[in-house]
């Protein structure tokens, strides 16, 4: 028989209900204040315009080192604010929650400030004139700003600025760690342009490279190209391979199948032309010339074929041989080459290259593991058994085994049924290991001299300690660019777990704004942590009164392929919390500045923050 449901005789008004939240709330407060009052020094040295923010951040940070459910079912029961939305105004809310307890208690009550060091109000206020500050003023149809990357393309291709400008950019992003700075010179050219005549600004933020570990080179493949033609379901050719002729002078970029031949020799081929060959199997092939573009020769081949260079070409014309017909052929793309990793396998990281795969005996025993170098080989001396690694964006697990004077060795643990490839330029994280390296490598501080000249924002790549912003602060002082804004990138874990005192010494500059790089981030932190530590770091920007750029694979399926995927629109629309939302590049990019601005246009009138907001439904 269940026992008797008892009732609760304590009713929320009641006198002891109320006195005992009141000194609850009261003790809570003291802690902040006592907090605030103890990290004087470090608040009077932050910039005038985040004094508000720096303190309010102070006592958001002292309020989440309680743990105040309890408190906030009692508060919410009595029928008062739970401090749920306080995160940019904490003082000002618990105060405003005690004078409410004290008159239910029939108290009197005189606030120290109604708005101490901010209000809801105020905060608001705060908050968008920092982000005004930093991202430029708020766009028309909607409260948060798109960023995009610009593509190499956007420093010869006006109109793909123009139009990405017209399309609702609002920030452009320059990543120092591709092109150089006659291209960014370029990019800059072509936004300031499309901005005078769209009379729209774009501020412009260069993204310093800093010490990105990723792998090194590894050991090219054999030189060879294969073609083949395309065939329907039965072996019929539907069309021939294209095989394009270059002359071996020609040292510009190409795409496609292509091999590079003497240029007096290649000259002198005229349309329907033929090419024999013996390809790299021995099998006889046959190429015909179709069509001529300025030096280059474009041939057709109905047949697969595989060749290398040192090929042999023999112009044939009708039914003989041309004499001097014949050259050979001087090279072929290059094919990336990459390691194949199984799990259990084990890969040696080196501190010099290349890379190569793992050597087996005839019974397919491992003699020699795989190995490949790494971008950072002082690494190697910071790592330790049993702290993990990740390669190429999580998509490759391990987990350090053994640590040598010249090289690592990692035990692959996650890897998916079949293997996975690993090539050169691929990002490693070491997501447990305590690692010393500056934020600004060389190359960065080279790249400021620029930098300083042409950008509205730089953002501050791999950020780990307090020391980082300082030095970069300090390098644009001495560049006279003291007032150009500054954006924390947060991608690691150390980063992460220092985000307050990162974000107090970042409020030394006039501006400042921080991104979540959601995809080092979750790769350090681990996925299933990603939504709770982005959450996080919205909270305390919102409670420094910083804006926050949402970055890394946002509407990214759309932007690569022009279809997006059901997750990542729901995604797209989570950035309404932020205040800016980055795009990446990609062929498809203009649709996909169009539809991040209707997403984000339609969002707010139901999310600002973490706030629902009560729009009237059509049901």
């Amino acid at each position: 028989m269940p026992a008797p449901v008892v009732a609760n005789t304590e009713q929320p008004w009641d006198p002891k209900v109320i006195a005992a939240a009141i000194d609850e709330v009261s003790a809570l407060r003291a802690d902040l204040v006592a907090l605030q009052a103890r990290l004087h020094d470090s608040l009077r040295a932050v910039h005038a315009d985040h004094a508000a923010g720096a303190t309010n951040l102070v006592h958001y940070v002292g309020l989440r080192r309680h743990d105040v459910r309890a408190l906030q079912d009692r508060l919410a029961w009595i029928g008062v604010s739970s401090l749920g939305r306080a995160e940019s105004h904490v003082l000002a809310n618990i105060d405003k929650v005690l004078g409410l307890l004290h008159r239910l208690a029939g108290r009197s009550w005189t606030p120290l400030s109604s708005e101490e060091p901010a209000g809801i109000r105020t905060a608001a206020r705060l908050a968008e004139a920092h982000a005004c500050a930093l991202l430029g003023g708020t766009p028309k149809r909607r409260s948060v700003r798109i960023m995009v990357t610009l593509a190499s393309e956007a420093a010869s291709d006006y109109g793909l600025v123009r139009g990405m400008l017209a399309s609702g950019m609002d920030c452009a992003r320059i990543n120092c760690a591709h092109d150089h700075a006659s291209a960014w010179a370029a990019m800059v050219a072509n936004i300031r342009r499309a901005c005078d005549e769209l009379q729209r600004p774009c501020p412009i933020l260069f993204d310093l490279a800093g010490p990105k570990l990723r792998t090194g080179p590894v050991e090219p493949r054999p030189a060879v190209i294969k073609w083949r033609p395309q065939r329907d379901e039965y072996g019929r050719v539907l069309a021939p391979a294209r095989i394009r002729l270059r002359p071996a002078d020609d040292s510009t970029p190409a795409t496609g199948c292509w091999l590079q031949v003497d240029a007096k020799w290649l000259a002198g081929l005229a349309e329907g032309d033929h090419i024999e060959l013996i390809d790299a199997r021995g099998a006889s092939r046959a190429l015909t010339v179709r069509e001529a573009q300025a030096a280059d020769r474009w041939t057709e081949c109905k047949q697969t074929a595989y060749v290398q260079p040192g090929t042999m070409l023999q112009l044939q014309r009708g039914s003989a041989r041309a004499p001097g017909g014949e050259t050979p052929v001087l090279a072929v793309p290059a094919v990336e080459n990459a390691l194949r990793l199984h799990k259990d396998d084990v890969l040696v990281l080196t501190r010099q290259g290349p890379g190569r795969p793992a050597r087996l005996d005839a019974q397919g025993r491992v003699v020699r593991p795989a190995s490949i170098p790494c971008t950072l080989p002082e690494v190697l001396a910071q790592v330790h058994p049993g702290e993990r690694v990740w390669f190429d964006d999580g998509r490759i697990g391990g987990v350090i085994r053994h640590v040598q004077r010249e090289e690592v060795h990692v035990q692959i643990t996650v890897a998916r049924e079949g293997g996975e490839k690993l090539a050169a330029d691929k990002g490693i994280n070491l997501p447990d290991s305590t690692l010393e390296l500056a934020a600004l490598t060389a190359k960065d501080l080279e790249d400021l001299d620029f930098v300083a000249r042409h950008a509205d924002l730089v953002g501050l790549s791999f950020v780990r300690r307090v020391g980082n912003i300082e030095r970069l602060q300090e390098h644009l002082s001495r560049l006279d660019a003291g007032d150009v804004g500054i954006v924390l990138k947060i991608e690691n874990r150390i980063a992460f777990e220092h985000l307050p005192d990162l974000v107090l010494a970042g409020m030394h500059s006039r501006r400042l704004g921080v991104m979540i790089a959601r995809g080092d981030l979750a790769v350090e932190m681990g996925w299933e942590r990603l939504a709770e530590v982005q959450e996080e770091i919205l909270w305390l920007a919102e409670a420094a009164h910083v804006p926050v750029i949402w970055a890394t694979q946002v509407l990214e399926t759309l932007a690569k392929s022009g279809l997006p995927s059901r997750a990542e629109i729901t995604d797209a629309a989570m950035g309404e919390r932020a205040e800016c939302v980055m795009l990446n590049k990609g062929p498809h990019i203009l649709e996909a500045i169009e539809a991040l601005d209707d997403i984000l246009s339609r969002m707010q009138a139901h999310q600002h923050k973490k706030r629902a907001m009560l729009r009237r439904l059509h049901w």
